[in-house]
C-alpha cells in the first residue's frame, strides 16, 4: 500500500505520522477508516466547506467572473480540525464523491489546506468496498480541474441568474420569491401539463371486439375472442354510438374467414443497469419512493451498512451516473453467479453491452451491487425495511442485465368479415431467461398468454356469436409525477443525475408546486410566475437554451470549452433581458382585487393582495392595519359545532389544510375532498 511506499525513517520513540483522508459524510469515514486502518485518519467535510457568500452576488464581473468564496456558517470547525490533522499528516488524499461537485469540493479544501506543508492528492471511490477502497489509494492522482471549472461556472450561472431573477420577483410580486434557472424550466413544465389539461376536450372513440366459434365439432375450448384493427387496410376510427351500430349492422351480412396464421418466438433483451434518472423512476413506480427518498437511501447504501462480523461495507456503486458501463470485473462476478446459481442456459456467451445515452458521464459505472454473491437475502437482516427494498431493486436489475434474453411463442391470427379485419392471439414465454430475476411492466403485460383458441386454419369460416362494442372517451395528459417528471426533464436534457431529487425539493419548497397524493399540481404563485417569466425571458426558461447550456457544462467538463467564454456568451444578452423587464413587467403586489369581506379589526373592506405564498387576504388600510388572512378554498371545516372553511397552510412537512378558526379548531388534513377524487389512492412522501 501507499502508506508502506512513502514511509519515511523516524527517531526512535517518535510518533508515526498518519495518512489523513478527507471524504464528505461521518458515514462513509466510518466505513472507510474501517478498511484502511490505523495507518489512516478520515474526516468528513461535511459537504461544500465554501461557497459564494449568501446575501449577495459574489461575482467580480469586470475581473473574468472571479468568485468571492466564503467558509459557510458552520463549517469553519470541520476546516479546522482538517488544518491540524493536514500539518501532522504524511499527506493527504481528498476523497470527496467522484463527480464535478465533489471535485470542487477538493478544490476547494486543497486551496485551504495549501499551507499546511504537506503532499495533496485526489483519490476517487466508485464503490465503497475494501477492494475498491485499497486500489484507489494505491493508484491516487491529481484534481481534475476541467471537472472544478464545469462546476464552478454552473454555480456562477445558478447566481447569476438566482440573483438577478429573484430581486426581480420581489419588487414585482413578494419578497421572498426566487427564480433558478432549472427550477423554473421544471415549474414551466407542470404549469404547461396544467394548462393542457385545462383545454382538453374529451372525444367519444368505440372498439369493437367479437366472440368467434370454431365451425362442427370441436372439444372446448371451442370459442375465442378478436379485436377489430382496420377496415380497408386503414386504422379504424368509431367515433360513436351510431358509427359502432353501422359496424354492427355490416358484420352481421359478413362471413368470418380466418387468414394468415403465424406463430413465431420473439426475444424480450434484458434492461441495461440503472442510471440514476431510471433508478429514481422505478423507485417511484414499484416502490411508491420519491426521488428524494430514493437517493437518501440510495447514499446509505453507497456509504456503507453494519454487515456485522462482516464490517461496514457499501452495498452499491456511487448512485449519481448517467453511464450503464459496467466494470469487467463486476460483469465476470456476475456471470459467475449466474452460472453458479441458475445454471448455464441463463448466462449468454458474451456478456450483453449496453449503450448510453449521448450526455452520458462515461467515468461512471451504472448503479449496481458491488458484489453479485451478496444477495438481498443475505442482507436483509442489516437493512431498514426500505433499504431492502431499495437494495432489491438494484440487484435484481444489474444481475437480470448479465442474463440471456427471454423468448417468447407469438401466435398472430387475422380474421376478416368483407372489408373489415380482426386480429387474435396473444404471446406465451417459453423461456424466461433474464426475467427469472427481473420483470418490468412491459414483461408483466407480455406474459398475460395466449388467450386459449381452438385449431384453426387459413381458410376456414368461424361463426360469429357475440358482438362487444366498447364505449371509450380519450384521456388529458397526465399530471407529472416525481417518475414522469425525471423522465421528461432527462428526455430534453434539463439538469443531471444529481440535480432531479434536489429540483422537485426546491420547488415544492418554494411554494410553486404541490404535490397531491403523487401528482404535481401548480400553485396560482408557480402559475403567475411562470407566466412573469415566459414572458419576459423566454430565452432563459426556453427548454432547448436549458438543455444547450447543460452540452457547453459538459464541453467545459471534457476539456472542450473554456468556463469563463461560457459566461460571457451567457452574461451580457441575459443582462440586457433583466433591464428591459425592469421597465416592462407588470406590478402585480401593486394590483388589489376588491372583496366584500370586511376587516374585523378596523371595519375597512378587505383586498386580494399576491405573497410569497400566493393571494392572501390584507386590509385595505395597510400599514395602518396590518390585519391579513388566508383565503378560503370554500370547503366548510368538518368538525361538529365548527362554522369555520379550510385554508391552506404550510409546514416543514409539506403542505397542508387546516381550519381558518385555528386555534379554537385545530383541524388538518392533507387532502380536499375533490382532491382525493381526482388522484390515486397512494400517497408519495414530502420531502
Amino acid at each position: 500500500m501507499l502508506a508502506k511506499k512513502t514511509k519515511t525513517s523516524k527517531k526512535a520513540g517518535s510518533k508515526k505520522k498518519k495518512f489523513l483522508v478527507i471524504v464528505e459524510s461521518p458515514a462513509k469515514s466510518k466505513t472507510i477508516n474501517k478498511i484502511l486502518g490505523n495507518e489512516y485518519k478520515v474526516l468528513a467535510s461535511m459537504g461544500h466547506v465554501v461557497d459564494l457568500p449568501a446575501g449577495k452576488m459574489g461575482i467580480d464581473f469586470k475581473n473574468n467572473f472571479k468568485p468571492e468564496y466564503t467558509i459557510i456558517k458552520g463549517r469553519g470547525k470541520y476546516l479546522k480540525a482538517m488544518k491540524t490533522e493536514a500539518k501532522n499528516a504524511q499527506a493527504v488524499f481528498l476523497a470527496a464523491d467522484p463527480d464535478r461537485e465533489g471535485e470542487a469540493i477538493c478544490w476547494h479544501i486543497k486551496n485551504q489546506l495549501q499551507k499546511c506543508g504537506v503532499d495533496i492528492y485526489r483519490v476517487r471511490f466508485e464503490e465503497i468496498t475494501a477492494r475498491a477502497i485499497k486500489e484507489a489509494v494505491e493508484h491516487y492522482g491529481t484534481l481534475d480541474m476541467n471537472k472544478v471549472n464545469a462546476q464552478q461556472a454552473r454555480r456562477i450561472l445558478d447566481r447569476i441568474v438566482g440573483y438577478s431573477l429573484s430581486p426581480l420577483l420581489w419588487g414585482k410580486i413578494s419578497r421572498g420569491l426566487s427564480a433558478g434557472r432549472v427550477q423554473s424550466v421544471a415549474v414551466r413544465l407542470i404549469a404547461e401539463r396544467e394548462e393542457e389539461i385545462k383545454k382538453f376536450k374529451p372525444e367519444e372513440y368505440w372498439g369493437m371486439d367479437v366472440i368467434l366459434k370454431k365451425m362442427g365439432e370441436c372439444p372446448p375450448p371451442d370459442r375465442f375472442k378478436a379485436k377489430l384493427v382496420k377496415h380497408k387496410g386503414e386504422k379504424v376510427h368509431i367515433k360513436n354510438r351510431e358509427e359502432a351500430d353501422n359496424v354492427g349492422s355490416e358484420l352481421q351480412k359478413e362471413k368470418f374467414i380466418i387468414g394468415e396464421i403465424t406463430r413465431k418466438e420473439k426475444k424480450s433483451y434484458p434492461r441495461s443497469p440503472y442510471t440514476t434518472s431510471v433508478m429514481q423512476q422505478e423507485a417511484f413506480n414499484k416502490l411508491n419512493f420519491s426521488a428524494s427518498k430514493t437517493m437518501k437511501i440510495a447514499q446509505g447504501l453507497y456509504e456503507g451498512i453494519d454487515l456485522g462480523e462482516e464490517g461496514s461495507v457499501g452495498l452499491i456503486t456511487y448512485m449519481r451516473t448517467d453511464s450503464v458501463r459496467i466494470s469487467d470485473d463486476a460483469t465476470k462476478e456476475a456471470r459467475k453467479y449466474i452460472l453458479d446459481e441458475y445454471g448455464e442456459k441463463y448466462c449468454p456467451p458474451k456478456p450483453p453491452v449496453y449503450k448510453s445515452k449521448k450526455r452520458a458521464q462515461e467515468a461512471h459505472e451504472a448503479i449496481r451491487t458491488t458484489l453479485p454473491l451478496r444477495s438481498p437475502e443475505k442482507v436483509s437482516r442489516f437493512l431498514s425495511p426500505d433499504e431492502m427494498k431499495l437494495y432489491r431493486l438494484i440487484w435484481r436489475r444489474f444481475l437480470a442485465s448479465q442474463m440471456q434474453n427471454a423468448v417468447y411463442s407469438v401466435l398472430t391470427i387475422n380474421i376478416d368479415a368483407g372489408d373489415y379485419r380482426f386480429r387474435a392471439g396473444g404471446a406465451d414465454l417459453i423461456f424466461d431467461g433474464f426475467l427469472r430475476v427481473y420483470r418490468g411492466t412491459a414483461d408483466v403485460e407480455a406474459e398475460s398468454g395466449v388467450e386459449k383458441i381452438p385449431p384453426l386454419e387459413k381458410g376456414e369460416e368461424v361463426k360469429l356469436l357475440e358482438m362487444l362494442p366498447d364505449q371509450h372517451f380519450t384521456k388529458p395528459p397526465p399530471r407529472y409525477s416525481d417518475a414522469s417528471l425525471v423522465k421528461e426533464m432527462e428526455e430534453r436534457g434539463i439538469g443531471r443525475p444529481s440535480t432531479y431529487a434536489p429540483i422537485m425539493r426546491t420547488i415544492i419548497a418554494r411554494h410553486y408546486v404541490k404535490r397531491i397524493r403523487k401528482y404535481f399540481h401548480p400553485t396560482e404563485l408557480g402559475q403567475l410566475v411562470n407566466g412573469l417569466l415566459v414572458e419576459n425571458f423566454p430565452g432563459i426558461v426556453d427548454y432547448a437554451f436549458t438543455a444547450k447550456m447543460e452540452d457547453e457544462l459538459d464541453e467545459v467538463e471534457d476539456g472542450k470549452a473554456k468556463w469563463v467564454d461560457v459566461l460571457k456568451d451567457f452574461y451580457k444578452p441575459f443582462v440586457k433581458k433583466i433591464e428591459e423587464a425592469k421597465e416592462r413587467m407588470k406590478h402585480v403586489n401593486k394590483q388589489e382585487v376588491k372583496t366584500d369581506k370586511i376587516c374585523e379589526e378596523c371595519g375597512r373592506p378587505m383586498v386580494i393582495k399576491w405573497g410569497r405564498r400566493g393571494r392572501f387576504l390584507s386590509c385595505s388600510g395597510f400599514p395602518e392595519c396590518r390585519n391579513a388572512q388566508s383565503i378560503t378554498t370554500g370547503v366548510k371545516c368538518p368538525m361538529d359545532g365548527c362554522d369555520g372553511e379550510l385554508v391552506e397552510r404550510k409546514s416543514f412537512k409539506g403542505a397542508f389544510y387546516g381550519c381558518s378558526r385555528y386555534p379554537k379548531c385545530t383541524y388538518t388534513t392533507r387532502t380536499l375532498p375533490d382532491e382525493k377524487r381526482e388522484s390515486d389512492d397512494d400517497s408519495v412522501e414530502d420531502e
